[in-house]
């Protein structure tokens, strides 16, 4: 069959790694390419990887990636007759896909109609219903008042689940065990919806304890065709947030399969479904599924799917897009293998997975048998507080699923991000669980099995890195020019210890350090009433970013980073950060409880709860702060007056900058 394409030219409406990857098939395909860019974004990888590229905005997403005219404005001006939105931002904006069918631009993506429907969780469930697709009991009609929700609810059972009816991501959504909760939940989750969406309507639905998150991955054509690709196992999440994502599932059997694809489909064929969507569905125990959302576009974590079917689910999107049939009929999609995929993200577990901006200093994603790594990112490359801090995926395939855990386990500890703080620890435990191994996590096991682990509480510096961290510093500076000078013909048979002061996190370390022929031994100073922590390790050899060293027998390498005073190391999977203080002028106040309040990270002023003159205590909320979509409230350190107050809602503010001081009380 023969097809005249429709387009020629695809402008890319996203960022980071989902443009990258779109840019990348679309040239395979024989399409000219469009990235689309914020003024934070001038330099990213998109922006080069495409054939033209047009800036359309600030860095806020509001006056760029959100920007409807902008986008379209982009389009006219380079001729793409085509835009791929990616996932997220206007992925799902039924008013964009409308713009641009009225603007002779193919959008690559659903009709407006699917996308509306499904973009209501209300709406889309009564139209489930009566597609007679699997939906867990609830209410989802159009009286919203307190006491119909509140009667619902009392019809429904506890525990019950208040959904955001426009929501997604966990925003606007409240499980609720007992009636005497229920009015109060009812209030903050509506509240949630409305400033998150613009929509505070609810829906109740029967909470389904401890199930598994199962997705469908459907495709539909222009031609009346629809197929389903197998399922993802979705079910270890965090803050209903996806963490690991793998095809096939573990739980399901070829029975399962069949009944929740064909369900899958049903509920693409019932709104004239067109591209790329997914189905997702709880599952009990039992292995009773129930709908649970439709997805209308591309997932994050399709690469998955790919993997196990032999399919590039974009090239089928653009394809699909311009007009031609499935490639494949149901019959013909076959799984093979097994693969696993987990998210990068710029966040630090131990302190409640806070997002972190900085400068990435060295980017080396894993290479080998198996390893596919999606990212958007560059050594070099800002990471601010603008966009979602998910910087990169990391994908396992084997032909079973222990292999692929086994080499996703390698992958991510051979990816290598130094310079910014990432989750690469948390995920290498969280892959590593004997509950994950034998394929028996549910949507619990974050929260119940994992929550404790080393890898999200705070912890001392690691004794070795504190030692490594004094061997490179020593080592830089007895390689040194200068040094090495004033050191010529000097020998010490028997050497005084070198004074290394270190800052790790928020501990400062006292370190005494003496080398013999590459042999250190590191002593960290403990208190008066405390003997010393001693380390002993001899280096074997040296690059510009990896050192080998022999530790408790063992031959080892870590790789390393020195920028002026910071070192950065990763040795395993564990990334550590010090910064040398040796040099510092002695400072007259202790940062900690000095009373000066300041900004966590780059972002914006959502609040300011207090006023000059204010009466604080310790621990209390002073200032919201907003970045990478997340609040975060900024608090006290000392009990005192508020003195001054630097900002006020709406500022743009840097890490580190001051916000708030503090007058101490007197003890």
């Amino acid at each position: 069959m023969s097809l005249k394409c429709t387009f020629s030219k695809v402008l890319v409406a996203n960022r980071g790694e989902i443009a990258v990857r779109v840019i990348r098939t679309a040239k395979s395909l024989g399409f000219k390419t469009v990235a689309v860019y914020s003024e934070a974004d001038a330099n990213a990888p998109h922006v080069i990887a495409a054939d033209e590229a047009v800036c359309i905005g600030a860095a806020a997403v509001g006056e760029s990636y959100l920007k409807v005219d902008n986008v379209i404005k982009a389009a006219k001006l380079t001729g793409a007759d085509a835009i791929h939105p990616g996932y997220g931002f206007l992925s799902e904006n039924a008013d964009f896909a409308r713009t641009c069918q009225d603007e002779a631009i193919e959008f690559i993506g659903p009709p407006t109609g699917a996308i509306s429907l499904m973009g209501s969780k209300r709406l889309s469930k009564i139209a489930m219903i009566n597609a007679e697709v699997p939906c867990i009991p609830g209410y989802e009609g159009e009286a919203q008042d307190e006491t119909t929700l509140i009667n619902e609810a009392k019809r429904i059972g506890f525990p019950v689940m208040i959904k955001a009816s426009a929501g997604g991501g966990g925003r606007g959504m409240r499980l609720v065990h007992q009636e005497s909760e229920l009015s109060e939940q009812i209030k903050t989750a509506r509240s949630e919806a409305e400033n998150a969406f613009g929509n505070g309507e609810l829906i109740l639905e029967k909470a389904v304890i401890q199930p598994r998150h199962i997705e469908i991955q459907v495709f539909a054509d222009k031609h009346g065709n629809v197929v389903y690709l197998g399922e993802r196992d979705c079910s270890i999440q965090r803050r209903h947030q996806k963490v690991v994502e793998e095809a096939p599932s573990p739980f399901v059997d070829e029975a399962l399969r069949a009944r929740m694809g064909e369900a899958a489909c049903q509920a693409a064929r019932s709104c004239q479904y067109v591209g790329a969507g997914t189905v997702e569905f709880l599952v009990d125990a039992d292995k009773n599924f129930y709908f649970l959302e439709m997805n209308t576009r591309l997932q994050v974590e399709h690469p998955v799917t790919e993997l196990v079917t032999g399919t590039d689910l974009v090239a089928w999107q653009l394809n699909v897009a311009a007009g031609a049939p499935l490639p494949l009929t149901q019959e013909q999609i076959n799984l093979s293998g097994h693969a696993i995929e987990v998210r990068l993200y710029a966040e630090d577990p131990r302190h409640n997975f806070m997002p972190q901006t900085g400068h990435i200093k060295r980017w080396s994603p894993a290479q080998g048998d198996g390893i596919r790594i999606d990212s958007g990112i560059a050594t070099g490359q800002m990471i601010t507080p603008h966009y979602d801090p998910m910087l990169a995926k990391i994908i396992a395939y084997g032909s079973n699923r222990e292999e692929a855990r086994r080499r996703l386990a390698v992958a991510i500890e051979e990816s290598t991000l130094l310079g910014v703080p990432v989750n690469s620890e948390f995920l290498a435990h969280v892959i590593q669980h004997d509950k994950f191994i034998e394929g028996e996590a549910t949507t619990a096991f974050i929260e119940e099995d994992f929550g404790q682990h080393r890898s999200m509480t705070t912890a001392p510096a690691d004794k070795l890195a504190t030692a490594l961290t004094g061997a490179l510093l020593y080592s830089r500076r007895h390689t040194d020019a200068h040094y090495s000078q004033i050191l010529s013909g000097w020998q010490n048979s028997n050497p005084t210890p070198w004074p290394y002061e270190l800052r790790c996190g928020e501990s400062v370390l006292e370190i005494a350090l003496t080398e013999h022929e590459k042999h250190f031994v590191v002593s960290e100073d403990q208190g008066r009433d405390n003997p010393p922590i001693t380390v002993e390790l001899t280096v074997i050899d040296q690059t510009d970013d990896q050192l080998t060293f022999i530790y408790n027998g063992v031959r080892q390498r870590c790789e390393y980073l020195i920028d002026e005073d910071d070192v950065y190391l990763r040795i395993g999977t564990g990334y550590h950060h010090y910064s040398d203080l040796t040099h510092e002028e002695a400072v007259s106040e202790d940062a900690a409880g000095s009373g000066k309040i300041i900004a966590s990270m780059d972002g914006a002023i959502m609040d300011v709860l207090a006023e000059v003159g204010d009466r604080v205590v310790k621990g209390q909320s002073l200032v919201v702060l907003e970045a990478m979509k997340m609040e975060h409230p900024l608090k006290s350190d000392v009990g005192g007056t508020v003195e001054s107050i630097q900002v006020q809602a709406g500022d743009q503010v840097k890490i580190r900058q001051l916000l708030v001081t503090i007058t101490p009380d007197e003890e």
